[in-house]
């Protein structure tokens, strides 16, 4: 099959740089994509802007690349539209609750169309055709909570929930977009998918039950839960949970604590940190004591000890000093707002949600972050008495190197459309 890509290629704030370059699942998305659907292609080709789709009487698959989703939505859509035999567009229904809370806030990529947000995703049995009819893949949401908070602190909601989808599509417009992909619609997911086979295969459960007694391990730490890569290094007192993946060449080290996550190759894990539900790239450095609670931090970045993420995004190449703390939850019960697809600040549709952090960033010690705030690529703040809490979002222009001696050795790699980079080097 003949597989288009089609390009968004508006950036995405904070990062200045398109989806497709960004790394969700550890992974650039247009390689995830690529992977996840690989089965299905025999030859593929990326249209630049306003090229049009080509004039081929062959199957035809068409996707924008800014497009997030997993191996049992692409089987779902693929089943379905293989079955139909004629043009169809992937489309969700506003009932779908997974979609609703989670996907579409802060969007800018779906077509609405009645009570149905059409998604940038076709497939067309004898090449392109006007008029695709909509296919709804139910999400097949579960709910699933995520903070028991006291009673003074609780919404009109109460406890805070997450709808957790089976099978999963996003557009990723936004950096809360990446959040939701890499925790709800990927860790989360992927342990939800788990306790729905434990629940239904009793063969499965005898398994991993039976591994579990010939490892002498507790269930969720054994050897088909979490799964290690070659040549790592595992501290006797690390505690791991799963389902978690890690890569090859990791070191663990004593008394850390991992709980459902995905790790990748190169990282080094200090003493005494705590992960739980988060996604850490690969060649990440995270000394002692450094603690994420569903958090992306992407390739080669570094946190350093005593600093705490909570839901929060991390881009590349980016250093975040000892001590600071990324808060998530308005103590006064006001909406989060969060940049959107058309980069305006938009409510989140999330009742606590921590801050983002772009590529190429030096954060010096101590600083406190409000929710939901973000650090543009390429910013150096150091501390002093006047910039300790950040209440608002941080410019390129607020960049502390712009004003240092020895500032030009910063070097620009992600400026915005339109402006040059490298300029100070």
């Amino acid at each position: 099959m003949l597989t288009i890509v089609l390009p968004a290629p508006e950036p995405i704030s904070p990062f200045n740089e398109p989806a497709r370059d960004l790394r969700i699942g550890n992974k650039p998305l247009w390689l995830w994509q690529r992977n996840v659907l690989a089965p299905y292609t025999t030859q593929e080709r990326e249209l630049r802007s306003n090229e049009p789709l080509p004039v081929e009487r062959k199957p035809m698959l068409v996707y924008r690349n800014n497009l997030w989703f997993d191996e049992p939505y692409i089987q779902a859509f693929m089943a379905e539209a293989l079955r139909r035999n004629h043009p169809v567009r992937a489309a969700f229904s506003a009932d779908d609750p997974a979609f609703r809370e989670h996907a579409l806030p802060l969007s800018a990529s779906y077509t609405p169309a009645g009570n149905l947000y059409l998604a940038d995703l076709w497939y067309y049995p004898n090449g392109p055709e006007v008029d695709a009819e909509p296919l709804v893949i139910d999400m097949q949401a579960r709910e699933m909570g995520y903070y028991h908070v006291p009673t003074y602190m609780a919404s009109e909601s109460g406890d805070l929930v997450f709808q957790v989808p089976l099978r999963s599509l996003i557009a990723i417009d936004s950096w809360v977009h990446i959040f939701i992909a890499d925790v709800v619609f990927g860790l989360f997911a992927r342990g939800a998918r788990f306790e729905k086979r434990l629940s239904e295969d009793l063969g499965f459960k005898i398994g991993i039950i039976a591994r579990s007694m010939y490892e002498g391990r507790q269930l969720l730490s054994n050897s088909q839960l979490v799964k290690v890569g070659k040549n790592c290094t595992i501290y006797p007192s690390a505690v791991i949970t799963g389902p978690t993946t890690i890569g090859d060449n990791v070191t663990v080290g004593a008394g850390a604590v991992i709980e459902n996550c995905t790790i990748g190759n190169n990282v080094n894990i200090g003493q005494g940190c705590q992960l739980m539900l988060s996604v850490v790239g690969d060649g990440t450095f995270l000394p002692f004591r450094a603690s994420l609670f569903m958090t992306t931090i992407m390739d080669n970045s570094m946190v350093a000890q005593n600093t705490c993420l909570q839901m929060c995004v991390v881009g590349r190449n980016t250093f975040i000093g000892a001590g600071n703390t990324f808060t998530d939850y308005n103590l006064i019960p006001a909406p989060i707002r969060a940049r959107d697809g058309h980069n305006q600040i938009s409510y989140a549709n999330r009742p606590v949600l921590g801050g983002c952090v772009g590529h190429n960033c030096r954060i010096g010690t101590g600083m406190i972050v409000f929710p939901a705030r973000t650090i543009e690529s390429d910013v150096v703040m150091a501390a002093s008495r006047e910039k300790r809490i950040i209440d608002k979002d941080v410019r390129y222009e607020d960049s502390d190197h712009l004003r240092l001696k020895n500032g030009h050795l910063h070097r620009r790699l992600y400026p915005r459309p339109g402006e040059g980079g490298l300029e100070s080097w």
